[in-house]
């Protein structure tokens, strides 16, 4: 089972009704610099993140960390600085990409009315890594229908992948999922893609292993309770290569992430991250600094999946029936749109949700430059 990330760097602990909130006596009883880094050998990838963490039995929201000096260096004396290219997310300020075999260190300065602090990380080797095998997928039957009930289909992603060399024993992977979904009345807007990227934790180690080959790790499981499935699907798989430091990391804040909405048997401050105040040794900071090759591999689904959830349904979009041409009733108000009937012409209907008329609400009506509509 995997676990979302959101909740890793932030220690809140929300409990409505009438339940009395429990906030356990622990040393993180201060606002901590949260550092998420990542340097890999290509030139999207490349971005730090800077953010305060918020306290025990407060509202779980980052706060981003604006108007720092940040900087990479590496171990053969180049230096790179970084531009705040939104709030807290810094970017190169020139074409940068790594170089696998080299070490960067990470530098930043973070100022105050008072002072400014300085932040450094331990130097990071670029560490090459595999090719990614397969990543493929299998049907999984959620429920197989009765006289009266209809099937349901979820979806299990894998992947494959191995070590000729037998050196990389730490992996960790990331995904980017992209589908298609189409709004089932006549309207301007009708056929949108929309992406979203994982919020889990994967991570694998071989070191157990008698060789250095992971198959059938799943990647990503998708239910029928969205429409990812409903037209064309695709997943874009990013593998990285990690050290065991950052092995160990990952795996603490997966940890954690088991842990948590029990009573906080371990803390977001417990985890050892590679980024340390040298203005103020004392001064705790959260996060890591990821210095990675990586590699990536994609595939589409158009199976028929049967039973998919469907956002459009009557119930969910139309607000009135009326013939086309009508005025509209006068109870509707004014924020209604008109969207065309397919299934009662010449009837139009009219909804409240905007969403229901544009599929630009949730995506975007322009087809990714990767996609291949006939997979």
């Amino acid at each position: 089972m995997k676990h979302t990330i959101k909740i890793l760097f932030f220690s809140a602990l929300s409990l409505s009704s009438c339940i009395s909130q429990f906030i356990p006596q622990t040393k993180e009883d201060k606002e901590f610099l949260v550092i998420e880094g990542l340097i890999t050998d290509k030139t999207d990838a490349n971005t730090i993140k800077l953010s305060i963490s918020t306290l025990l039995g407060t509202t779980n929201r980052a706060v981003p960390v604006t108007g720092c000096t940040v900087s990479v260096a590496d171990n053969l004396g180049s230096n790179v600085s970084f531009t705040e290219v939104s709030p807290g997310s810094y970017k190169p300020s020139s074409s940068f990409q790594g170089v696998i075999g080299r070490s960067y260190v990470l530098h930043i300065t973070r100022y105050s009315e008072s002072n400014a602090l300085n932040y450094e990380s331990v130097p990071m080797e670029l560490k090459p890594v595999p090719l990614i095998d397969s990543v493929f997928y299998e049907k999984v039957t959620i429920d197989p229908g009765s006289n009266v009930s209809l099937a349901k289909d979820g979806c299990q992603i894998y992947l494959n992948t191995h070590d000729a060399s037998n050196k990389c024993k730490f992996y960790r992977w990331e995904y980017d999922e992209t589908w298609k979904f189409e709004i089932p009345y006549s309207v301007p807007n009708k056929i949108c893609w929309v992406t979203d990227k994982s919020k889990t934790i994967n991570i694998k180690s071989t070191t157990s292993l008698t060789e250095d080959k992971i198959l059938r790790y799943p990647i990503n499981y998708i239910s029928n309770q969205t429409d990812r499935l409903s037209r064309t699907y695709s997943i874009l798989v990013t593998q990285y290569s990690l050290n065991e430091d950052e092995y160990l990391y990952w795996e603490k804040l997966e940890n954690i992430a088991e842990q948590v909405g029990g009573l906080y048997d371990m803390i977001p401050a417990s985890v050892p991250s590679n980024i340390y105040c040298t203005s103020d040794p004392a001064e705790k900071v959260l996060g890591f600094f990821s210095v990675s090759a990586t590699s990536s591999k994609r595939i589409f689904l158009k199976g028929n999946f049967r039973g998919q959830f469907n956002p459009y349904t009557a119930d969910q979009c139309v607000a009135d029936t009326i013939f086309a041409g009508d005025p509209l009733p006068a109870n509707l108000g004014t924020s209604v749109w008109i969207i065309v009937s397919n299934f009662m012409p010449p009837y139009v209907v009219t909804t409240y949700s905007k969403g229901c008329y544009d599929c630009t609400v949730r995506g975007t009506n322009i087809p990714p430059d990767y996609w291949i509509e006939n997979k």
